[in-house]
């Protein structure tokens, strides 16, 4: 018989443990508020758990397999198991990230659930085009709604948080990852950061909640896109001037906007890498700004400070980064190898450990991780989103918005719908893959819609394909880069052949996919291998061309630009681009789209952009060579910032200001009359710039501060109005003082940065 002192002390002690066990899980506990969850996890947290919550390992072995081995993989697995993880890239699909969260949650002692990074660029299989592409719509909804698209797709397959949107600004096409942002403006730009923040995370921080947001991410912060050359991951020396007035808004207006994430950059800024810049993290982000979430590293960025001569050896870029503000780092495994022994010799405050740990477990509280670490694990809905009939029509849309006609002179577009001999010519024409673009890590090869195939819906016309020479001939072995076929020309008779006998030729040329993104800079932005040679034969036989660009940066095409009548740029437009360009080029929807970004006369001109400094002797007023100019080409891009045509044309009168003379803090009202006085119904981005005439600091000749994209019906009249107020008046001084002050301002209105109606006033 059992004693009863021994069975009520067994109830004793299972009641103890129950409670005990509860007060370890009490950060479970919905009702309470987010910061009291993280504070009770927090104090059961070891040194070594919370450092682990600061470790990003990528994907390192199938998951849904047998534990790894021996070597690294074996070491990252067991880090896993004892909950020195907080987050991993690149595991993506339902039964990866379900398999891979149930070690974090159901294996480790506090059951910390992971966060699961992808880079969600421009969609997840379903592709929208390239970013650059979709800031030529300037369509701030249509851009919201494609990163939407993207969030619901990576959603779907067990992905919360993407290393998107990349804001950097940027001035020079010979960048490999101009493709990902939107461009060379901080207004279009910072528009752009909140319409792809919202898109992948909702309107308010409650939306993280539902299962179909994820969380955003700014990169890189700061200055990357100033690379001098051009050339990926290069040193970048700018002014104090240009970091707040050109680089720094985007960022802003993404924290703003509530995004939750921010990466940091491999260049170094004022001779400090990125990564280890407390100027930038902890100063201005942390503290002018007030960001809440967390700072992830670039790929080993902390181990590449070494490289850059920063920091000595891992413990050193470590203490560094992490005293700058650095709170996550990907893949470099030293914050795991060095940060609990930095702490305990006195090196890194733990507090500094305590405030990173926060951040990041405030983001998964955030996404809903702790109360369902299984949210995104659904398979019925992983098949019935990824690759939707939805999805698809969405990114046909966008694709459509983003095409920019650069020139018709001959009224060759829109085509005929039937009677016309149409012959179609370049490899790009019949290229499944090429139009995906750069950073589709998840796509499959050869699934966008061709042109070929996008023009043979459209059934009246003889349509004859010749790709007159192949673009590349493989790639190398290694690098995974492209090969140019710069020899055979096999195909050029045949070509021209089909172009002697045809009404209009459409030649598809540019760039393949992966020329362009992260490490894919060039120093020329010429037509790649033998296309502008084939470009003028066919012009020999037949100078009816429609020339459609596939690329991911501005190209320099002075004799296209010269000699062929019409031009239409088409980026690479993801999943749908066929189906896209054989709507605009048979006049089912009217090209509408912008530059976003200036397209130099050759490469020797970059970097260009619109909204440059006069310099002292700016024209050429004396009639000699001393003034700011080239002996060989014009300064002037070839087609600007903004530039960008319709199969109808719009004429604007009638600028007004309500007043001439406002006193500081008083809103200036602009209005001006657009008319379609074309053929066709149609879109325009109406543009408004300004530029301060003397300040204490030299102001740019014009600057981009409104824009609206408004659609007329042929013969329609519509009054555009803008509001200007010291948030569009002022500019930040080289100490990050943001200034409004009296003198005289001019205005420009119309439908490009290179010409409109002009005004002005007085500011008191």
């Amino acid at each position: 018989m059992i004693h009863k002192n021994l069975i009520f002390a067994g109830t004793f002690c299972l009641l103890a443990f129950g409670t005990l066990n509860a007060q370890k899980k009490a950060y479970l506990d919905k009702s309470k508020p987010t910061e009291e969850r993280i504070d009770l996890l927090m104090k059961q947290m070891t040194i070594e758990e919370k450092v682990g919550q600061m470790n990003q390992y990528n994907g390192f072995w199938e998951v849904t397999g047998p534990a790894p081995k021996g070597g690294n993989a074996e070491v990252k697995y067991e880090h896993l198991r004892k909950g020195w993880v907080g987050s991993m890239l690149n595991v993506r699909g339902v039964k990866e990230v379900r398999a891979v969260q149930k070690i974090a949650v159901e294996e480790t002692r506090l059951g910390i659930p992971l966060i699961i990074g992808f880079d969600v660029i421009h969609g997840y299989k379903t592709l929208s085009p390239i970013p650059l592409a979709e800031s030529a719509s300037w369509d701030m909804e249509a851009i919201k709604k494609s990163a939407q698209i993207a969030a619901d797709e990576a959603s779907a397959v067990g992905i919360n948080w993407t290393f998107a949107p990349m804001i950097d600004i940027y001035r020079d096409a010979r960048w490999g990852r101009v493709m990902e942002g939107a461009g060379e403006d901080p207004y279009l730009g910072s528009k752009i950061a909140i319409a792809r923040v919202k898109g992948f995370q909702g309107e308010t921080k409650a939306d993280l909640l539902k299962v179909n947001t994820i969380a955003a991410c700014a990169k890189h912060f700061a200055a990357y896109g100033f690379a001098e050359a051009g050339r990926d991951y290069n040193t970048v020396d700018i002014s104090n001037s240009t970091l707040y007035n050109t680089v720094l808004p985007p960022f802003k207006a993404a924290t703003d906007a509530g995004i939750r994430t921010f990466m940091n950059s491999f260049n170094i800024l004022n001779g400090v890498p990125a990564t280890g810049s407390s100027f930038l993290q902890r100063d201005i982000l942390k503290g002018n700004w007030k960001f809440d979430g967390f700072v992830v590293t670039d790929w080993g960025s902390i181990r590449e400070m070494i490289v850059h001569g920063y920091a000595k050896d891992g413990a050193e870029a470590s203490e560094r980064a992490v005293n700058a503000g650095s709170d996550m780092d990907m893949e470099s495994s030293l914050y795991v190898a060095e940060l609990v022994k930095l702490v305990q010799e006195g090196k890194v405050k733990e507090t500094l450990i305590d405030d990173a740990v926060r951040r990041i477990l405030r983001v998964k509280f955030e996404l809903g991780l702790f109360d369902d670490p299984y949210k995104y694990c659904d398979e019925k809905r992983e098949k019935a989103i990824v690759g939707s009939k939805a999805n698809n029509d969405g990114v046909l849309d966008m694709a459509k918005k983003s095409i920019v006609l650069l020139k018709n002179d001959k009224n060759l577009l829109p085509l005929k719908k039937s009677g016309q001999k149409i012959a179609l010519i370049g490899a790009l024409a019949n290229d499944k893959n090429s139009p995906l673009g750069s950073w589709r890590i998840a796509a499959d090869d050869n699934t966008a819609v061709s042109v070929l195939e996008g023009m043979q819906q459209y059934k009246g016309n003889q349509l004859t394909f010749e790709k007159g020479a192949d673009l590349t001939i493989g790639k190398t072995s290694f690098t995974n880069e492209v090969v140019l076929n710069t020899t055979d020309k096999s195909g050029f008779e045949a070509a021209k052949k089909v172009a002697a006998n045809a009404d209009v030729v459409v030649m598809v040329l540019g760039e393949v996919g992966f020329q362009t993104g992260e490490g894919r800079s060039r120093s020329n932005l010429d037509l790649p291998g033998l296309q502008q040679e084939l470009l003028e034969e066919i012009y020999k036989v037949n100078p009816n061309i429609v020339l459609v660009l596939n690329n991911g940066r501005p190209l320099a095409l002075p004799w296209a630009a010269k000699n062929i009548p019409t031009i239409v740029e088409a980026w690479h437009l993801g999943t749908q681009a066929g189906n896209a360009v054989a709507q605009v080029l048979y006049g089912d929807y009217n090209p509408s789209g912008k530059l976003p970004m200036s397209f130099p006369r050759n490469v020797g001109q970059c970097p260009i952009y619109y909204n440059n400094y006069s310099t002292g002797r700016p024209g050429n007023s004396d009639t000699n060579v001393f003034w700011s100019h080239y002996t060989d080409v014009e300064k002037t891009p070839q087609f600007p910032f903004g530039f960008g045509l319709s199969y109808t044309t719009f004429d604007y009168k009638n600028l007004k200001i309500n007043k001439t003379a406002f006193a500081k803090g008083e809103p200036v009202t602009v209005s001006v009359e657009v008319t379609n006085s074309g053929n066709y119904d149609g879109k325009e981005v109406v543009q408004l710039y300004i530029h301060d005439e003397f300040g204490s600091l030299a102001r740019p000749v014009k600057e981009l501060k409104g824009f609206e994209l408004i659609e007329l019906k042929k013969g329609e009249t519509k009054t555009v109005s803008f509001t200007l107020t010291d948030k569009e008046l002022g500019f930040y001084n080289n100490d990050g003082n943001y200034l409004v002050e009296p003198g005289t301002f001019k205005i420009m209105v119309g439908g490009s940065s290179d010409k409109g109606l002009e005004s002005g006033f007085e500011l008191k």
